[in-house]
């Protein structure tokens, strides 16, 4: 559970302190005013991602140098300084040189109207959703990514500049080595995922239709690299890797991207994401910080209290909204309205 939250230069704030209550509570206010800010900071300051942004140089304050989120639980301080290039990392104090032991210490859930693209958009979509899992599920993920990425860039800059194979092939056992690690994370996770999709999508959508997902890969990446080059030469850029892998989710054994509707490819969205939640509380036996951006007053009736029904009882979940129209006595607790980027809470 999250205690309280304090950040700097994030976003639209120059500073913002939040003590969440226990259970479920609410953000209200208008649009533009920094609600999802809010739980975007709680996210990056928790796993050191964000669900918005490719970079965390995306959510520093514009015209401001860094930006810093302080996370408080029952015992521990969690403190991120980013200040490109620079990432400071502190636990209780203790200055963090690797991300582990400090990613152990919260599990969160977000859930936004955007997680339909996860069904419906482009496979970069659902690589960034199964990342977001795989951090969660194994610290050390987060290590074979960023090496991954950064050799990527390295390999791709040669290729583009038309550098000899020899130099290009230098950064090859970086690729191959955490590219191979990935994915077969990657992989174990989505095979993880696929029973809980399905009981989250029967509960949600009230329906026996099948659903089917599978991480699709060029298998051992030594081989897939040298059979590319030809590919290679010619694009001026890495072709395979987990960084051009894809899930399929099918419904009924057809791609739900292509044939399903609208509300099935959102009942679809909500169970992957509710997968996720069972999944880390399965694996991990902790039950993660729910972060839900505006999504329920977007649901019909039966979808909304289906949700309901699906998050784990007495979790912490900070829900956003621009009003409280939709809600019924199922779902009751403090709200929070926020204006001028303060946060007050008052009596409904």
């Amino acid at each position: 559970m999250i205690e309280a939250l304090s950040i700097h230069d994030f976003r639209c704030f120059e500073s913002l302190k939040f003590r969440p209550p226990s259970g479920v509570s609410f953000i209200i206010g208008a649009n533009a005013q920094g609600k999802t800010s809010i739980l975007e900071a709680i996210c990056v300051g928790a796993r050191l991602q964000s669900p918005r942004a490719i970079g965390l140089s995306e959510v520093i304050r514009s015209g401001q140098p860094g930006m810093a989120v302080d996370l408080w639980t029952g015992e521990n301080h969690l403190h991120l300084r980013y200040e490109p290039p620079k990432r400071r990392l502190a636990l209780n104090s203790s200055e963090q040189s690797g991300t582990a032991e400090y990613l152990t210490q919260i599990r969160v859930a977000w859930f936004s109207n955007d997680d339909i693209e996860i069904v419906r958009g482009s496979g970069s979509r659902r690589r960034r959703y199964l990342d977001f899992v795989c951090c969660q599920l194994e610290p050390i993920y987060l290590k074979y990514l960023r090496a991954y990425e950064r050799a990527l860039r390295a390999r791709n800059a040669l290729l583009k500049d038309g550098k000899p194979r020899r130099e290009i092939e230098a950064f090859d056992p970086l690729v191959i080595e955490n590219g191979n690690a990935i994915t077969a994370i990657r992989g174990e996770a989505c095979s993880l995922l696929v029973p809980f999709v399905q009981i989250a999508a029967d509960e949600i959508g009230a329906s026996d239709e099948t659903v089917e997902m599978a991480y699709e890969s060029n298998g051992e990446l030594r081989a897939a690299l040298a059979a590319s080059h030809p590919d290679e030469s010619r694009l001026r850029q890495t072709v395979v890797g987990p960084h051009r892998d894809d899930i399929t989710i099918a419904l009924n054994q057809r791609s739900a991207a292509r044939f399903a509707s609208e509300g099935q490819q959102r009942t679809l969205a909500l169970a992957l994401k509710l997968a996720q939640t069972r999944l880390i509380m399965d694996r991990l036996d902790v039950v993660p910080v729910l972060l839900v951006d505006d999504v329920f007053g977007e649901l019909d009736v039966s979808r909304r209290r289906n949700l309901l029904r699906g998050l784990p009882s007495g979790a912490q979940c900070i829900i956003t909204t621009t009003h409280l129209d939709w809600m019924d006595n199922s779902l009751r607790g403090p709200v929070f309205r926020l204006k001028d980027a303060t946060l007050t809470e008052f009596e409904r």
